[in-house]
């Protein structure tokens, strides 16, 4: 827009050569001084390096968070309760743990939002990114399965193994 306004405003522009003069010979005459206009457009190089570590952590627990749950809420609406406890509870954990990393990166990326007008960045090979979108949609396949599950069962099956699940 500001490059527009400029060209309304500039002086006369030059007059091109007539096609019945010889162009070889034909001096041109400036009616005023123009200055080149140069537009540069860079992007923001990041230099929060401090965020690197943090990116990395949350692409690798994203990764390995949103099968789980898939997995989880399969289970969930399949059997009516979620993922067996496992050998020392470690499939229990890990299921745990995977449902706050989804919410931990969605807090993140909405606190980011507010601050920056833009979710998280896109990481490295766009992973970020991806987690970021594939968060999301799990915090939405969770509100969807447990409310069903609420719905259809009237609660739903709490964090620790009970009588309705694995008694």
């Amino acid at each position: 827009m500001e490059a527009s306004k400029m060209l309304l405003l500039s002086p006369t522009p030059i007059s091109l050569p007539s096609t019945h003069r010889n162009i070889f010979n034909t001096n041109y005459r400036k009616t005023g001084s123009r200055l080149p206009v140069k537009v540069f457009c860079k992007a923001k190089e990041s230099s929060d390096s401090s965020n690197g570590i943090i990116e990395k952590v949350a692409i690798g627990g994203g990764l390995v968070s949103t099968p789980v749950i898939a997995w989880s809420l399969y289970t969930l609406k399949t059997t009516g309760c979620g993922l067996p406890p496992g050998p020392g509870g470690s499939i229990g954990a890990l299921e745990g743990v995977s449902y706050l990393a989804v919410v931990g990166i969605v807090a993140w990326s909405l606190y980011t939002k507010t601050k920056t007008g833009s979710g998280l960045p896109n990481g490295p090979f766009g992973l970020l990114g991806a987690v970021e979108g594939l968060s999301y949609l799990s915090l939405l396949a969770i509100l969807v399965v447990f409310g069903l599950q609420f719905f259809e069962q009237g609660s739903i099956p709490g964090p620790l193994p009970g009588d309705q699940c694995f008694g």
